[in-house]
């Protein structure tokens, strides 16, 4: 697929197309390329968000629902979770992973943007969202969004791709990134999402510049944790 410029619908429009042709294959693509660490930085990520059992949770651009069952076991049987994202294909995976994780009943699932969020001011203990900053046209108006929704002394937390720093890894982590990525992406179908995975991260804002981001729209005691080595790093910010 050629590229795109990355501004406003078209941007929404080339992610969609994108996530719904890997909908059936994104959980193991994102195992294998993270050689399992993805599990790990999911946990952590929810540790940030401090849900407590009983807690109604959201769970932003939620996919095929990976972080949301991490939530679920969070809130416990007494709390709720909510997934919310764009992608028709990816919820139906969320769906079946739901029903195979026995958490159908935990979770729900709703059709919406991230830029946009169909849901009341406050309603939420804790937003938390998973590798979706890097595919949306406005980072200040997701973050915000997800602030509005968080009830006062809750918790916003993200798990992105970073930019590691440490000499030699960092070299080898691009290599690796920029080269095997898209070559692992191109040996099945909607293996152009592979090839755009590199590209999105390079426009992509450094730790250091999406913390002040999540200051700018008001986020309080923001933070970031650089884990495997500054792979992907974990932003956390507390609503006033």
């Amino acid at each position: 697929m050629a590229d795109v410029d990355w501004q406003g619908r078209r941007k929404e429009e080339y992610v969609h197309r994108m996530f719904s042709s890997i909908a059936g294959r994104y959980d193991r693509m994102n195992t294998v390329m993270s050689l399992s660490r993805d599990k790990y930085w999911r946990r952590f990520a929810v540790r940030q968000a401090r849900l407590s059992a009983g807690d109604r949770a959201l769970d932003v651009a939620c996919g095929t629902a990976m972080l949301a069952r991490e939530m679920a076991l969070a809130v416990g049987a007494a709390g709720r979770v909510v997934g919310v994202d764009f992608c028709a294909p990816m919820l139906e995976k969320a769906r079946e992973n739901l029903v195979r994780w026995e958490l159908a009943t935990r979770v729900g699932l709703v059709e919406g943007d991230a830029m946009r969020l169909p849901f009341a001011d406050g309603e939420f203990a804790g937003a938390v969202s998973g590798f979706a900053l890097r595919n949306v046209p406005d980072i200040p108006q997701v973050l915000s969004e997800m602030a509005r929704v968080v009830r006062p002394g809750g918790r916003v937390v993200t798990l992105e791709l970073a930019r590691p720093w440490v000499p030699v890894f960092k070299q080898l982590y691009f290599l690796y990134f920029e080269g095997l990525v898209p070559l692992l992406g191109r040996l099945g179908e909607g293996g152009f999402a592979y090839g755009y995975l590199p590209r999105s991260l390079k426009g992509f804002p450094h730790q250091r510049d999406l913390a002040g981001i999540f200051t700018k729209v008001g986020l309080q005691e923001v933070r970031y944790f650089e884990l495997t080595g500054g792979i992907v790093a974990v932003h956390v910010g507390t609503v006033a």
